[in-house]
């Protein structure tokens, strides 16, 4: 048995999710069973198994996330792979919440709304840069193709609202709600200088105002497929945090609203609105990119923060 392996890991209750979807796959159980108390690498798995390299690296993934298998590399560049113990101990939640995890994030696909309002110059793209429907055409936004949107716009003003679950169980403390989504304003074409006042809100409550400065269209947006010719291309990732002292856009103080003024309760959805408001004075549109467009590979985030967890014993 290798110096470096444990006989047994303790987890907290906040990763008995974690463990119990890396042990509910057949293969993955195979692996930990081909590994034993030996090192081998990926393709000595696959041949052992009978499995496809690809499948036997993307388990490997997930037994790694989850801590129970470590990775080097060999003298020929191949990933070895061994156990890291011969057995685990898992802790049980005994109050509400200990089964979580400090922090847990829900990824909303951006074309995944509920309810919307917007006015053209409007449109939908798909992640390979595609139009959905025609461009400029509300009914667009109430098309099934919608859920494929990896950009959506709107001008003037308008807003997107998204119903997402909360996964907090009754009686569980929540110390911040943070929400995270890549967005600018929108122009015919683009325009470097053409702020629009962006607002979220939370369950109809406001938690602060972004003002983007720009249609941002100068270069290519990493992520932006190269067929996309529509002159929006990047946004500005923009994080909205509330706590129990009120709320924040990008670290700055922006609203009065606290965390314990948003009425989250666990049966209820939890609806945020990304909004350009009538009276806004930069009622300039908006653009919202998805994992597929722009410059960060990831939709809209809501975190759901927890200041403690269950100390290990």
């Amino acid at each position: 048995m290798s110096e470096s392996k444990q006989e047994t890991i303790r987890y907290p209750a906040s990763r008995i999710v974690d463990i119990a979807k890396a042990l509910s796959g057949d293969v993955r159980v195979r692996i930990l069973e081909a590994l034993g108390d030996k090192t081998m690498s990926v393709s000595q798995l696959a041949e052992a198994l009978g499995v496809a390299q690809p499948t036997v690296s993307i388990n490997v993934q997930i037994l790694e996330q989850a801590e129970l298998v470590v990775s080097t590399q060999g003298a020929n560049r191949e990933k070895l792979c061994s156990v890291t113990c011969r057995s685990i101990l898992l802790e049980l939640p005994a109050k509400p919440g200990e089964g979580l995890h400090r922090t847990e994030e829900i990824h909303m696909p951006i074309g995944m709304y509920s309810h919307c309002s917007v006015q053209p110059t409007c449109g939908m793209a798909a992640r390979d840069g595609t139009l959905l429907g025609s461009t400029d055409d509300p009914r667009v936004f109430y098309m099934p193709e919608r859920i494929d949107a990896a950009l959506l716009w709107f001008s003037g003003a308008g807003y997107i609202e998204y119903y997402f679950a909360n996964p907090m169980p009754p009686g569980a403390s929540l110390d911040e709600l943070h929400i995270r989504a890549e967005l600018c304003s929108e122009a015919p074409s683009f325009k470097m200088t053409w702020p629009s006042d962006i607002t979220v809100s939370i369950n109809g409550l406001p938690v602060g105002t972004w003002t983007s400065p720009s249609d941002f269209g100068d270069r290519k947006g990493k992520l932006t497929p190269e067929r996309w010719r529509a002159g929006s291309e990047y946004g500005r990732l923009t994080e909205w945090r509330v706590t129990a002292g009120g709320s924040q856009v990008n670290g700055e103080a922006a609203s009065g609203t606290t965390i314990g003024e948003l009425g989250l309760a666990f049966n209820q959805p939890i609806r945020v609105r990304f909004e350009v408001r009538e009276d806004a004075p930069n009622a300039n549109g908006m653009n919202l990119f998805g994992a597929g467009f722009g410059d960060h590979p990831q939709d809209i985030v809501l975190s759901f923060v927890r200041y403690h967890e269950q100390p290990q014993a």
